[in-house]
């Protein structure tokens, strides 16, 4: 055991096998954030350019150019409605400093996300306007001086996670989309107004490239833990996680110093062995128990993007859509069943009704994304996968709007208002409300129910 693995706490002695297994399920459902967030880091940074699929060198900008169609399957339930910007990034050095230009009135979202998934900041359109701005990333201890007309955005870890979406009204939309993109930069404070040539990333071939999180479920608990008291060295816990800290010290795990797991008693260790399962199992299912459920809609409820001490919300949520904006941002209800209850299916024909007055409200703007049984697009004689209000919708005459959902084109005007099911099998949809009013969070707006109608 190396030297510097016995500096760890040393679990209590007189622990029990139950409290210390309770512990461990808790231990599990705090550090799977930050250990999912590291993977995923190391697998989107080990690349030696950005390549338009969201890798890039960490502190470098990768762009998408145009949206997935249905022969993506990268990620499940992709998005049609923006087009992304991301970039990790790494101050442990010095601060990053991020430039965007004007947006002309565009909407868009600068999503900086610290290693634990709380969102503490959203430079754009909600918060900071539309106008060209630079704001510099700021280390944890960082103590340097300002720089003149930049902003000031201290991350709560050295590294993190800048996730940008800008709007995006079909293909047609994507020049001006690029050259927005075009325009954002990030510098070394150090560089910042100097000529400046981003370095070549350095490809580490030891690194595991399989999808971070089959790579974290595949994990045995040593590495798991391991990975997690490594992580927090740059990334330290939150001001308000001593609590929790101090009960997982009764098991030996401080964040920032070598965990070594065989170092640990058999009490200690038997519990964080078994703990991988259970926890996962809590993960998984507490997203689904926690969900409004509005006319067949499931409906976010807080808190998403910061957490405060809730760690198993937080946990659920990176499991489930790593990345998730707060819902002042965003919403997405989902919906798997119809007005009956029934499983959605595309043997069935559908119609979803607005009445007058009742549209999704958002600020900025709302889409309707359908999914087949694998969560992708499906194909489909429009290549159309999502439909909304940046639409040419034909609405009724007493100004409600039908939406209709079905495998065959329903002909005449309402194919305007056409979004197409697959060929055959169940499937799924998510209404996406960007910048939603308050009405769209606190409940007192529902979605309609989907109805079955004739086709």
């Amino acid at each position: 055991m190396p030297a510097t693995a016995r500096t760890t706490l040393q679990p209590i002695q007189s622990i029990s096998a139950e409290t210390a297994l309770e512990i461990a399920l808790e231990a599990y459902i705090y550090a799977y954030p930050l250990v999912l967030m590291e993977i995923t880091r190391r697998v989107m940074t080990n690349v030696p350019a950005p390549d338009g699929r969201g890798h890039a060198p960490a502190n470098a900008f990768d762009h998408r150019r145009e949206f997935p169609d249905a022969r993506f399957a990268d990620v499940v339930r992709p998005n049609a409605d923006t087009l992304y910007s991301t970039l990790w990034f790494d101050v442990s050095s010095e601060p990053l400093v991020v430039r965007l230009p004007d947006s002309r009135g565009r909407y868009h979202v600068m999503q900086l996300m610290d290693m634990w998934t709380d969102v503490f900041a959203a430079p754009g359109s909600r918060t900071t306007g539309d106008h060209a701005q630079a704001f510099a990333i700021t280390g944890p201890h960082w103590m340097g001086p300002p720089l003149r007309g930049v902003a000031e955005l201290r991350s709560p870890t050295a590294q993190g996670w800048l996730i940008g979406r800008t709007q995006t009204n079909g293909k047609s939309d994507y020049m001006p989309v690029h050259v927005f993109q075009d325009g954002m930069s990030a510098v070394p404070m150090s560089r910042y107004g100097k000529p400046y040539v981003a370095p070549e990333g350095r490809i580490d071939p030891e690194i595991d490239m399989r999808p971070p999180p089959v790579q974290l479920e595949a994990m045995e608990a040593a590495d798991f833990f391991a990975l997690f008291a490594r992580a927090t060295r740059l990334n330290p816990p939150h001001a308000n996680d001593y609590p929790q800290l101090a009960r997982l010290g009764q098991l030996g795990l401080q964040p920032g110093r070598p965990f070594d797991l065989g170092a640990t008693g058999p009490v200690a260790q038997n519990a964080l062995e078994a703990a991988p399962r259970g926890a996962l199992r809590r993960i998984a299912e507490t997203m689904h128990a926690s969900a409004r459920r509005v006319n067949g809609w499931d409906m976010p409820t807080s808190p998403v993007g910061t957490y405060g001490t809730d760690y198993l919300r937080r946990a659920s949520v990176a499991f489930h859509g790593l990345g998730a904006n707060t819902m002042e941002d965003a919403i997405y209800p989902m919906m798997e069943i119809d007005a009956n209850g029934r499983p959605l299916d595309s043997a069935q024909p559908f119609a979803l009704h607005f009445a007058v007055g009742q549209l999704p409200p958002a600020r900025a703007f709302w889409s309707l994304t359908l999914y087949n049984e694998d969560q992708l697009f499906t194909e489909n004689p429009l290549n159309r996968y999502a439909i909304g209000d940046r639409d040419r919708l034909h609405f009724n005459e007493d100004g409600s709007l039908d939406i209709y959902i079905q495998r065959d084109d329903p002909g005449g005007r309402k194919t305007a208002n056409w979004l197409p099911s697959p060929q055959q099998g169940a499937f799924s949809l998510t209404l996406r409300i960007y910048w939603p009013r308050p009405q769209a969070c606190d409940g007192t707006w529902k979605p309609p129910p989907l109805v079955p109608t004739r086709g």
